[in-house]
């Protein structure tokens, strides 16, 4: 096989190099350098050929009628077919012969085309070449003929480049089809999956129409049966009504025929009546005799008839008795209605408070169990630097929980103070993008105070600019405008582990919480708004300008300030502010000192009393959401489902104040929020643990007093 694909790629190579005739376009790539040395080798082969091709100068006489066998059933000499055919040659030999310059021909075009199908890398233009070869041949020994022969190779030629050019031309059009072919591919999909969403919903409608249906066949047959069951007792009732009325003309009747017996018996039993005639009296007599009976079955039968009938005064008495027996019933049982609820709301108290009771007590004998002798917070005067006297003062009106945040933020001072650089946290996505450093920075060492100074500084800066870039860029590009670029990744990290460790400042631990997300700006924001209104208010009160406000006012301005907030908040603010149960109203109290800070940030009780009960606001707030959503924590809350319970627990709520909610819930911008008639607000659902911690972020709160309950 080798040889074979050896001899096929010189046989090839040399056929390549044969010169073409005059107009016909050939490629470039079958033109090589030794195409001289290839021709004369073409030439020689034709010349051998050639001169058997004819005998004595005339063309051979091979017999027309001898069977003609084309060359393409003669292409694999090594095939059965061929064998057999060789064998019939044989046991024929009277057969008139092929010329030897045609055999010569067949043989070599089916050697050429028995290496084309050997070879691997043949093409169609490549099967063309040994029939180029034969027809050349033609041309160069049919002098005669040449011309014809070359304008018909020729055209054929022509018409060959012309159709790859045209290929070659298609080409980009073939593949751009194909990306046609699979971007609509790609659209049918898609249509066909929005389509199916579409069935699904309309699936979903149709069944819910089918329950309507069935609903409302039910109710028309219970109604159906209602207007039967009515029908029937109005027939029975008209019965009734009718034989009355024809008891009542029978009666009519009788009276009338006793009133008219008793006037002839008193014309009777007039004076003239012993002058008339004895038989004409005893025929009267005997009339009036009959009438009596008669008079007297009429009566017996109207007894028999009415005897059971009751006058209508005395129905309609008893109707009225009746009646309001029946209005005593009802309020008798919406008594007992109220009654058995406020019972069984008094069991489930009672079961709660004695489960309360229990988990207690065993919560107290845990911590009998398992508590430790409350700790001697007087040893820590002689560790902390200032001795006792500044420990009396931080530890001053704080319980043990704080105590410790106390002692953690001295030791972490301690420790931070001792430390010449911070070790950087690297480039990861967890690391916020002002923390993202390698290698050693810096501890700069500022004081508390100056840390103090430069988070008032931000602030203020941060106000009076627009918000057009996120806090923590913010913070960075700050400090690099303080401090500059060099110097201020070493004052990102030492502020931020400086307000880090210092839980107990107000202001470090709020700039902290923004800082890191766990807040939202606009909360610390609001806050200071509310506490410069305050100020205001209380500041229009004061018509001496003198800075003093008695405990009237100053109840009377946190009322209107703040006219959500309940009697005992208002008290808790008031005894932060210096009112104590022993002062009078007449007192004054010198307003302003209520909102200083301290050289730390540190604010005054009446201010950190606000801010606390902003806090427990919002958790309480919270805490009527998921009650009125009535599910668990780990639970799916759809957005329909969330803005109609914050409708409920807080109706004042305008729609941008609810947009504004949803969009922190959800995670969605507010434009792409759907509208309350919209069937997609059912498809956006989030947990509620989730949601109510992106609330716990923002600047949450009441807007208006929750509408009562209405009464049973």
């Amino acid at each position: 096989m080798a040889c074979q694909q050896s001899r096929y790629h010189s046989s090839s190579s040399a056929s390549r190099l044969q010169p073409q005739p005059s107009g016909v376009t050939i490629d470039e790539s079958f033109i090589t350098e030794n195409q001289s040395t290839q021709k004369r080798k073409l030439l020689q082969k034709r010349r051998t050929l050639t001169g058997q091709f004819s005998m004595g100068g005339h063309l051979s006489p091979w017999p027309t009628y001898t069977s003609g066998q084309t060359i393409l059933q003669n292409r694999k000499p090594c095939s059965d077919d061929y064998r057999k055919r060789v064998g019939s040659c044989q046991q024929h030999p009277f057969r008139t012969a092929k010329p030897r310059y045609l055999e010569e021909l067949e043989n070599y075009l089916r050697k050429e085309l028995l290496l084309l199908d050997l070879g691997t890398d043949s093409t169609q233009e490549l099967r063309l070449q040994p029939y180029r070869e034969i027809f050349e041949f033609f041309i160069e020994d049919f002098k005669t003929y040449k011309p014809l022969l070359s304008s018909i190779k020729n055209a054929y030629e022509g018409m060959l480049a012309h159709q790859r050019e045209k290929i070659r031309a298609l080409e980009p059009l073939k593949a751009k089809l194909v990306t046609v072919n699979e971007d609509c591919n790609e659209r049918i999909l898609a249509m066909r999956a929005e389509e199916k969403h579409e069935i699904s919903l309309l699936k979903k409608e149709k069944m819910n129409l089918l329950k309507l249906i069935d609903k409302k066949n039910e109710e028309k047959i219970s109604l159906q049966s209602e207007v039967a069951k009515l029908r029937k007792n109005l027939a029975e009732e008209y019965l009734h009504y009718l034989s009355e009325r024809d008891a009542r003309k029978i009666l009519i009747a009788d009276l009338n025929e006793l009133r008219y017996q008793r006037e002839d018996m008193s014309l009777a039993q007039s004076p003239g009546i012993w002058g008339e005639d004895p038989v004409k009296l005893t025929l009267a007599l005997k009339m009036t005799r009959q009438d009596l009976t008669r008079t007297q079955m009429e009566l017996n039968t109207m007894k028999a008839n009415f005897g059971d009938v009751v006058p209508r005064r005395d129905f309609e008495m008893q109707e009225k008795t009746n009646k309001d027996l029946q209005e005593q019933l009802d309020t008798l049982r919406a008594s007992y209605e109220e009654v058995r609820k406020e019972h069984e709301i008094l069991m489930q108290l009672h079961m709660s408070t004695l489960k309360e009771r229990d988990q207690f007590f065993s919560e107290l004998q845990e911590i009998q169990r398992t508590s430790t002798p409350r700790p001697d917070w007087t040893k820590c005067e002689d560790v902390v630097a200032g001795g006792p006297e500044r420990w009396q003062m931080l530890a001053e009106g704080k319980n043990s929980d704080q105590l410790v945040d106390v002692l953690l933020e001295e030791i972490g001072s301690g420790l931070l103070r001792e430390k010449e650089f911070f070790p950087g946290l690297g480039y990861g996505e967890a690391i916020p993008a002002f923390l993202r450093f390698d290698g050693l920075v810096e501890n700069k060492k500022p004081s508390k105070k100056d840390v103090v100074d430069l988070l008032k500084d931000a602030w203020k800066e941060r106000l009076a600019e627009e918000q057009k870039e996120t806090f923590p860029d913010f913070f960075f590009n700050f400090l690099e405008r303080r401090f500059g670029p060099s110097d201020a990744m070493a004052w990102a990290y030492t502020i931020f582990e400086n307000i880090k460790i210092f839980h107990s400042n107000e202001l470090m631990s709020q700039f902290y919480a923004v800082l890191m997300g766990k807040r939202s700006e606009n909360v610390y924001v609001t806050q200071k708004e509310t506490v410069a209104q305050l100020l205001k208010e209380m500041t229009n009160a004061d018509s001496q300008n003198e800075g003093l406000l008695t405990m009237e006012q100053f109840n009377t301005v946190l009322k209107s300030t703040f006219p959500l907030k309940t009697e005992e908040q208002i008290q808790e603010l008031m005894e932060a502010g210096g009112w104590h149960p022993s002062s009078s109203n007449a007192d004054l109290l010198n307003y302003r000192s209520l909102f200083m800070e301290d050289e730390e940030g540190q604010s005054e009780p009446f201010v950190q009393k606000l801010w606390e009960q902003y806090m427990d606001e919002k958790d309480e707030y919270l805490l009527q959401l998921k009650q009125e959503l009535g599910i668990e924590l780990h639970e799916e809350v759809t957005l329909p489902k969330l803005r109609g319970a914050l409708m409920t627990i807080d109706p004042s709520l305008d729609k941008q104040t609810v947009n504004t909610y949803m969009s922190q819930a959800f995670q969605l911008p507010e434009l792409e929020l759907p509208e309350d008639s919209d069937e997609k607000e059912e498809g956006v659902v989030e947990i509620l643990q989730t949601a109510l911690e992106r609330l716990q972020v923002i600047d949450i709160r009441r807007a208006g007093p929750r509408e009562p309950e209405p009464a049973n």
